[in-house]
């Protein structure tokens, strides 16, 4: 498995930025301690997505922290991007690792304990548990698992030992520390991060968070 560093995660979605430049915020996110960030677009046509994801890769140069294409595997081979995050209906991970190679980060999407229990035998690096709480970024047809939820999910996540597992969905400053206290690795923001009047400090802010939990979960144990 490759190593990946999911305490904050950023999600980049073009319908999720106040009409800003998505590399920029993209650029700021990272200043401010992001530590992977992942390129979604639902809508955009095939080359818009390449060239957009290309703009990303090249901002990212140089920091560390690597550009992951939500769906797309032919986006993010034209790209050159670091791997693709892939949900349950997406290309399966095993065709997604023979098609990206092994140096490639794949993460998949849990929503249920019975996908916890099938990445155990996928060729995955992490997985993200959603959705946690009620979000306005993605129409989601099943109500939010919560917190009790995400532990069910974890707890068998952990079982099948296959890299970090992070959560998503409704994750803001308010509600971060709870999310790492049930045992996550870290936090997926779309909107709290990219609708933040100052990505880079709420990026901080979101980072100082997640480091606190995560150090209080160490000494706890």
């Amino acid at each position: 498995m490759n190593q990946v560093d999911l305490r904050l995660y950023g999600i980049v979605d073009p319908e999720r930025t106040g009409s800003r430049n998505p590399v920029e915020l993209a650029r700021q996110a990272v200043a401010g301690g992001a530590t992977i960030v992942q390129y979604r677009d639902k809508h955009a046509d095939g080359r818009h997505l390449v060239e957009l994801a290309r703009d990303l890769k090249a901002a990212l140069e140089g920091t560390g922290v690597p550009l992951l294409i939500n769906d797309r595997v032919d986006v993010a081979l034209a790209a050159k991007a670091d791997g693709v995050h892939l949900g349950q209906d997406d290309m399966h991970p095993e065709d997604a690792r023979a098609l990206l190679g092994r140096c490639a980060i794949i993460g998949v999407t849990l929503k249920t304990p019975e996908q916890a229990d099938a990445m155990a035998n996928m060729p995955v690096d992490y997985g993200c548990v959603g959705g946690v709480f009620a979000t306005v970024s993605k129409n989601n047809p099943d109500p939010p698992i919560g917190l009790d939820g995400l532990r069910k999910v974890l707890s068998r996540a952990r079982l099948a030992n296959r890299g970090p597992v992070g959560a998503i969905a409704g994750i803001d400053a308010s509600n971060a520390q709870a999310v790492i206290a049930a045992g996550a690795d870290g936090i997926a923001i779309i909107s709290a991060l990219f609708m933040a009047a100052d990505p880079q400090a709420e990026a901080r802010r979101l980072r100082d968070i997640v480091d606190r939990a995560l150090t209080s979960q160490e000494n706890f144990a």
